[in-house]
């Protein structure tokens, strides 16, 4: 199995990238959606979660409090670590065990924080989903309701787009329009499914 991890800052469409490569029958693992699914409620990660954060993380109805999880980590960043060391572990456990389910050639593994958990040596190929920062600010805009600080805040806590570029064996470029897009998903797909061959 030839594993493509899919990565890129924050708003540089890797969502769309993802659903073009599905549009070739790539699989797609996404380490957000395993995210969400280890923390329903009376799961064990929500427990420890909880344990480390408090109560207020809690909703009455046993789920997430998401938005007070996300402002204690952005007032306070040591916090960050305590959550990462409770859910990466977890994460890229699932990863694996659905990487092994699966009997296509490649497949796609969407993980926003590849570079920043330095796992790259659990992908056989690194694909960034890239655009200007101006872009990405824009979008996330649009896509959260958040204000500049808050997204800038969020592109700074990631690493670099210089550093994300030069750890790339593949780049997509998302700044323009949508055809070159799925151009440019269609040669990847062909060049994946020869390397996996």
């Amino acid at each position: 199995m030839f594993k493509v991890g899919l990565t890129g800052g924050i708003g540089c469409g890797k969502t769309t990238v993802a659903n073009l490569f599905k549009s070739h029958h790539a699989p797609i693992i996404d380490a957000d959606e395993i995210a969400h699914a280890l923390v329903t409620p009376n799961s064990p990660a929500l427990d420890q979660i909880i344990k480390c954060f408090g109560k207020d993380c809690l909703s009455p109805s046993g789920h997430l409090v998401r938005a007070k999880l996300r402002e204690i980590i952005f007032n306070h960043p040591q916090k960050k670590k305590q959550l990462e060391d409770i859910m990466h572990p977890l994460i890229y456990a699932e990863i694996e065990r659905q990487v092994q389910c699966l009997s296509s050639s490649y497949c796609i593994i969407a993980i926003p924080l590849l570079l920043e958990t330095n796992m790259q040596s659990s992908v056989d190929h690194i694909l960034v989903v890239d655009c200007i920062e101006t872009e990405q600010i824009k979008r996330v805009q649009l896509r959260d309701q958040l204000d500049s600080q808050q997204i800038n805040a969020i592109i700074h806590s990631q690493v670099s787009r210089d550093q994300r570029l030069a750890e790339a064996d593949s780049i997509i470029n998302n700044t323009q329009d949508n055809p070159q897009l799925a151009q440019q998903v269609n040669h990847l797909h062909h060049l994946f499914s020869k390397e996996a061959a």
